[in-house]
């Protein structure tokens, strides 16, 4: 008995006690300004009536905007937003190599160099895909060219990353099995390295796809190419049917590449 008194009232547990309930406080201290700093929740006098236009809108959709020969329609929005996607992830799959080899510490001698390819990646994380469209759009114009942009850099950064640390927990036995053999590094790289690699890598370029397809849709609203362009247009003007389309037309055609998408990664697996 007196023994567990004396560990109660060790230091190490006291000092733990005290870690405990300071951070306690300071959760509900931080918990408490949070909520002080929101806002008043105010119903205005014309939500009734805006919120029944709105899920009229969505309950009875344009379907007439589906296909119009002669101009903009819900189908020419949907594939530039899905040409979007792919061409930035088709472009971000082949830039993020070099940096994911060169971040990689197993893959480079000078520890220096992998550190700033790190560096370098976390830098391009940083920034948001919506921020750096902004960017694009004032440098090259609005378009699909500066979606396309934005979602291709930032997706560097972000499979750069994974992409290393996938290499990083390569198993090097054949690779030093082949170099034993005398293989170049060539050999090495195709025969000890791509086989183990390759699985992780296209699950990895599948998952982007998926996410810079959603991107590629919200990057619309600020000008930056896809259905999201005429989605903000359906918004500012209030055509409720026309953004049920339009958000119908999005939900089938994630929910389509989600399925066919998850099919390809469990064959890979």
């Amino acid at each position: 008995m007196t023994n567990k008194t004396e560990q109660l009232h060790s230091p190490t547990q006291q000092k733990n006690l005290l870690y405990r309930w300071i951070s306690t406080i300071v959760v509900v201290i931080l918990l408490i300004w949070a909520f002080v700093g929101v806002p008043a929740f105010e119903i205005k006098e014309q939500s009734g009536t805006i919120m029944r236009s709105i899920l009229d809108g969505l309950i009875h959709p344009d379907w007439s905007y589906v296909y119009i020969p002669e101009g903009e329609d819900l189908l020419r929005g949907l594939l530039e937003t899905f040409a979007i996607a792919v061409i930035s992830t088709f472009l971000s799959a082949i830039f993020c190599i070099p940096f994911a080899f060169i971040a990689a510490k197993n893959m480079v001698k000078f520890k220096p160099v992998s550190s700033v390819s790190k560096f370098i990646l976390s830098v391009i994380r940083v920034f948001p895909e919506i921020v750096m469209a902004i960017i694009f759009i004032k440098a090259v114009g609005p378009g699909s060219f500066s979606g396309v942009l934005a979602l291709g850099i930032h997706s560097i950064g972000m499979m750069g990353k994974l992409f290393a640390e996938d290499l990083e927990n390569l198993d090097l036995s054949p690779t030093e099995s082949l170099v034993a053999s005398g293989a170049n590094s060539i050999k090495t790289l195709m025969f000890a390295v791509v086989p183990q690699i390759l699985p992780s890598y296209i699950s990895l370029v599948l998952y982007r796809f998926e996410l810079n397809l959603r991107s590629a849709s919200i990057l619309g609203l600020i000008g930056a190419g896809g259905i999201g362009t005429p989605l903000i247009f359906a918004l500012q003007t209030r055509t409720w049917d026309r953004v049920g389309i339009i958000l119908i037309g999005l939900i089938i055609m994630v929910a389509v590449i989600d399925i066919i998408s998850g099919k390809i990664r469990k064959k890979l697996v």
